[in-house]
């Protein structure tokens, strides 16, 4: 019986967030923060925002995002026809700009795979292999949506600026190129279908070095065999270039956002870091700026005012991250968010973006059966554990092949992370911190929800062990203690030195980590445990 509530709890977190659909999100937002036990109102100023910064500090974090915990991201593009890297390791993403950043190596390996080599034949030539033939839109939506995602996140441009959409603005995209469909516009409608958030990313802000010989310059030059591609191809500047920040650009930059905004009205602002804010004498946030920044700055305010305002005025609650370990924004505006982020204390508001590998775009050494820098499905759902028992919400990237099939490898580790939450989504959906994320010499990391505890043990439960968060709690502080996922009765004793929990001898159907539910008469959530200062929360972060 306890399995069975357990299961039809989970289920019922699902089948509200799907019930949710575009048109309604914003009033669906209200109802989930009101019915999610352990859900407490945001307090900050609701839209709409006057274009200052500070106005943009007191954005709200949407119950959907602070509810829904896990989202998938996807990198795909025309570098996922590459598939390659040196060393067969790190960002695969990142390979074009490396093609001619290290020369010496890619040079002969496209030669070996291509038989030629730049300027004769460079990156724009290989975007006709990105086709996406055997792309499923709904067939990728639905998988998300049963692994336990609730937000999509796909990239609609990366740094090497070819266009996932069907776009006016350039003519490299993919309605007109490659795939020729609109591939942020199909996916779009596919997720939505099935219940889930979406957020085309945009990560146009480090275009302007990516071809350059100088990556975080406010001026720069193409590298000489772009230079002499686009003599031979004119066509190409407007793929390989522009190679400066200025106005021009800043402009460009901005109005492809709002064509996204447009067109498919995202429910989150996903945009990656800005470098550039630190470097060539920039310090953006400290209020030292060179005046393309700082008009970059000034615009790129104006849009995420823009995007907040116009999801308000048709009731979609919209949201945006901050990303980099130097965040763009003033605290406050969006998530924290980061490569592999993970708080090592209960911060602010954040994200992480992690891969189950060592790239986000499809790199084919991945998929040998012994590769190092693959995680296994405890380290994945240990991962999750840690990020969401810290405030955080855990967006685990997928890499797809250029026919748009999801590796193999991958889809198990998605298919086991759903699995676990099919199982413990209870301590998961709707939860927040507890007074202490985690127990080291046990194993615990800690989420709770209303009145009830959940520690979660990422090593196998086989003998006694202490709570000792809950040191002086009373028995009558205690009402029933459960294992998600199995029908056994869980033995306990409140002592003082906390609750000293006896883990059955059948531990149900859960692997790789047990979550015990822990029943009690007060609010477990503790709002102010929090570590409210950023640069502490991020001390210690990779």
């Amino acid at each position: 019986m306890k399995l069975l509530l357990s299961f039809l709890l989970a289920l019922s977190v699902s089948i509200a967030y799907a019930a949710e659909t575009p048109a309604d999100v914003g009033n669906s937002a209200n109802q989930e923060s009101q019915k999610t036990a352990g859900s407490e109102p945001d307090e900050r100023a609701a839209p709409p925002y006057d274009g200052s910064w500070e106005s943009l500090q007191e954005m709200p974090v949407p119950a959907w995002f602070n509810d829904g915990k896990i989202g998938i991201f996807i990198h795909w593009g025309p570098y996922s026809a590459i598939g390659y890297k040196r060393g067969g390791a790190g960002y695969a993403e990142h390979v074009p700009k490396l093609l001619y950043r290290e020369s010496d190596h890619y040079y002969p390996y496209m030669q070996k795979r291509w038989g030629a080599t730049p300027p004769a034949f460079g990156y724009k030539d290989i975007i006709p292999e990105f086709q996406a033939e055997n792309w499923d839109p709904d067939r990728w939506a639905k998988l998300f949506a049963e692994v336990g995602a609730t937000y999509v996140v796909l990239t609609a441009e990366h740094h090497d600026g070819w266009a996932n959409w069907d776009s006016d603005l350039t003519p490299w995209n993919a309605m007109d190129m490659g795939p020729k469909r609109d591939l942020v516009g199909d996916l779009g409608k596919a997720v939505r279908k099935h219940g889930l958030k979406y957020a085309p990313s945009y990560h146009r802000e480090r275009h302007t070095g990516f071809f350059a010989k100088d990556l975080y310059a406010v001026e720069s030059k193409p590298q000489e065999d772009i230079a002499e591609e686009i003599q031979r191809v004119p066509e190409a500047a407007s793929l390989y270039g522009p190679f400066r920040y200025d106005k021009a650009f800043i402009d460009d930059y901005v109005a492809r956002w709002k064509e996204i905004q447009k067109k498919y009205q995202p429910d989150f602002l996903w945009v990656d870091d800005f470098p550039i804010y630190t470097r060539d004498g920039n310090q953006v946030r400290a209020g030292i700026a060179k005046p393309p920044i700082q008009y970059m700055d000034d615009q790129l305010r104006g849009m995420i005012t823009d995007f907040m305002n116009e999801g308000s005025s048709r009731g979609q609650a919209v949201y945006c991250n901050n990303k980099g370990g130097n965040p763009n924004w003033p605290d406050g505006v969006g998530c924290y968010e980061k490569d592999n982020l993970k708080f090592k204390v209960i911060g602010p508001k954040w994200q992480s973006c992690t891969t189950f590998g060592s790239s986000f775009g499809y790199l084919a050494a991945e998929e040998a059966p012994d590769y190092r820098r693959k995680k296994s499905d405890q380290a994945v759902i240990h991962e999750l554990v840690e990020v969401i028992s810290r405030n955080g919400n855990f967006l685990i990237n997928i890499g797809p092949k250029t026919d748009g099939t999801i590796p193999t490898w991958q889809v198990e580790r998605l298919r086991a992370m759903g699995d676990w939450l099919r199982i413990n989504g209870e301590a998961i959906y709707g939860s927040r911190y507890w007074k202490v994320s985690d127990q080291h010499d046990e194993q615990l990391a800690f989420t709770a929800k209303g009145k009830n505890l959940y520690a979660i043990k990422m090593s196998r439960p086989e003998k006694p062990f202490l709570i000792k968060g809950t040191a002086n709690w009373q028995a009558s502080d205690v009402t029933a203690i459960a294992l998600l996922g199995s029908n056994a009765e869980v033995d306990y004793e409140v002592t003082p030195e906390g609750v000293r929990i006896t883990p059955p001898s059948d531990l149900g159907e859960s692997t790789t980590a047990w979550t015990f539910e822990i029943a009690t008469t007060t609010l477990q959530h503790h709002p102010n445990v929090i570590e409210k200062d950023p640069a502490k929360a991020f001390q210690g972060t990779p």
